[in-house]
């Protein structure tokens, strides 16, 4: 299944809301006919939605504006999340993520009362 992603471009003077990109990826057509019907859906999108473009991808493309770096000044740690368009995939490995903090916590705690 086909997986949609957004591409912030710089913002220009004359732009009333910062402009977009559409990334399509994953996508699988069976044949040029349907490759065509369905960019010329993809066209339609676009113009709808304000989009300056539509890129179409068969294979998986990750955009690395699309993943968030955070850092906790305290102690210089960095986090890095990576948006996922699936809300229970992006939930799983943030809670994965949360985890795994939890226990390095954890064992640095039990490790500093000894």
């Amino acid at each position: 299944m086909a997986r949609l992603q957004i591409l912030e471009l710089p913002e220009g003077a004359d732009d009333d809301r910062p402009p977009f990109v559409l990334v399509v990826d994953q996508a699988n057509y069976d044949s040029l006919s349907s490759l065509s019907v369905a960019l010329e859906g993809w066209q339609n999108i676009k113009d709808q939605i304000g989009a300056r473009a539509v890129l179409v991808f068969e294979e998986t493309i990750d955009i690395p504006a699309n993943e968030i770096t955070l850092s906790d000044a305290t102690d210089g740690n960095v986090v890095r999340i990576h948006i996922e368009p699936d809300l229970t995939g992006f939930t799983d490995k943030v809670m994965t993520e949360v985890a795994k903090a939890e226990a390095e916590a954890a064992a640095a705690l039990r490790l500093g009362q000894r």
